[in-house]
């Protein structure tokens, strides 16, 4: 009999499908894709294959269901189908699970429920990760699903971090509180620091910054969790490509009351059109970083402002921590943006964090450590790998692993 050892990952998004077929026994991702424009005009299906060749297809996808039955045709035309027998389980990223998913779950009728009550905190999101499951559901409807959640790493979070100090009755009737995102990258790369330093994760305490277009740190003590800087919602915390992280609430009703800006409007704003975007009008780093050389001023001001940030929460969760062993940079900026990671640390020797120029100047798609051995603190830079995360996770859980 064939052993059940892949794991299909997938990450529905409001316009998009991406998706990995990883199998655990090796590692090895047979194939992956992504699935763009749902629901619009236009289309595109871009897959790799086992070989390594990418098929692309240029076509409307008109819904999630169109676009799953073709990522499904996709795979079975390199035999890889969704009936195949290897295949353990699916594995779906859902953005948010509340205060009741800890772990990863197997998908019922009640946990879509559950889900699905959840949908106001995290309108952008919930509802295609919801698609997602019940149009997979829908073509292998006895395999096992399996819900891993982006929130679930932060339930550890104390109660006195993870409560805003306004009225608890308030809050707890509309589900008011620090949830925290990107889990999954911030529990994979915080293990997989402990593996580089040769360490038990029980041993650390180590700050992740996961800095990609969406941006977000974290204090984690002994593997757990005990802080991070995203909120309610994804918006709070450090400077991001379109985002404004921090920001006084004063400022809402001001330009509500006195600008004469529409609730729908400030959301746009402060979500869609703030951040590096805001300030310079480029949300890529490396464009920033091409501007700033060239002394663009507005450039300038937009590194300085997210360097800035990025600096007051790494000094707030040594403060957290109390003892920190290293600092994992992460996502598309924290492993390429050689120049946030020097900036972000440059003069904080007194705390033990040092960076080396050569170590941190170095590309690669390895993990390493770029802090000079003196450095008290180890400053490290961990590719994350969030699909790998989510397989592991719905792998154990079904009985596989």
């Amino acid at each position: 009999m064939t052993e059940a050892t892949r794991v299909l990952v997938l990450n529905a998004g409001s316009s998009s499908v991406k998706y990995q077929l990883i199998d655990m026994l090796d590692g090895t991702r047979p194939a992956a894709g992504l699935v763009e424009r749902i629901g619009e005009g236009s289309g595109r299906l871009k897959h790799t294959a086992p070989d390594g060749a990418v098929r692309e297809t240029m076509q409307p996808y008109p819904d999630h269901a169109a676009a799953l039955k073709a990522v499904a045709a996709e795979l079975a035309a390199d035999g890889l189908g969704l009936d195949s027998p290897e295949l353990a389980a699916i594995g779906h990223r859902v953005v948010h699970g509340g205060k009741r998913f800890t772990a990863p779950t197997l998908v019922t009728d009640e946990v879509l429920t559950e889900i699905r009550r959840l949908v106001p905190v995290a309108p952008l999101h919930n509802p295609a990760n919801i698609t997602g499951i019940e149009v997979a559901r829908a073509l292998r409807p006895d395999l096992p699903q399996v819900a891993v959640f982006d929130t679930a790493f932060h339930t550890t979070i104390p109660e006195h971090a993870a409560r805003y100090a306004i009225d608890p009755a308030i809050a707890d009737e509309h589900r008011v509180r620090r949830y925290g995102f990107h889990g999954t990258s911030h529990q994979y790369v915080a293990r997989a620091t402990a593996r580089l330093l040769g360490k038990d994760p029980a041993e650390l305490n180590v700050i992740v910054l996961h800095l990609g277009n969406g941006a977000s740190a974290s204090a984690v003590a002994g593997g757990v969790c005990v802080d991070t800087s995203m909120g309610l919602t994804p918006l709070e915390g450090l400077v991001m490509g379109t985002r404004s992280g921090d920001i006084d609430p004063g400022v809402i009703f001001h330009l509500n009351r006195v600008g004469g800006l529409s609730i729908d409007e400030i959301d746009d704003l402060l979500n869609r059109r703030s951040g590096l975007l805001g300030l310079c009008g480029d949300n890529d780093m490396r464009e920033i970083l091409r501007r700033a050389e060239e002394g663009d001023a507005a450039a300038e001001l937009a590194f300085r402002a997210y360097v800035h940030r990025l600096r007051k929460y790494l000094g707030g969760y040594y403060a957290v921590l109390g003892r920190v062993d290293a600092i994992a940079f992460t996502a598309g900026v924290g492993e390429n943006a050689a120049p946030v990671r020097a900036a972000a640390t440059v003069g904080l020797e007194e705390l033990g964090i040092a960076v080396d120029p050569e170590l941190n100047s170095v590309r690669s798609a390895e993990a390493r450590v770029i802090s000079p051995a003196y450095s008290r603190v180890t400053v490290a830079v961990v590719p994350t790998d969030e699909e790998l995360e989510i397989a592991q996770q719905a792998y154990a859980l079904v009985g596989a692993g």
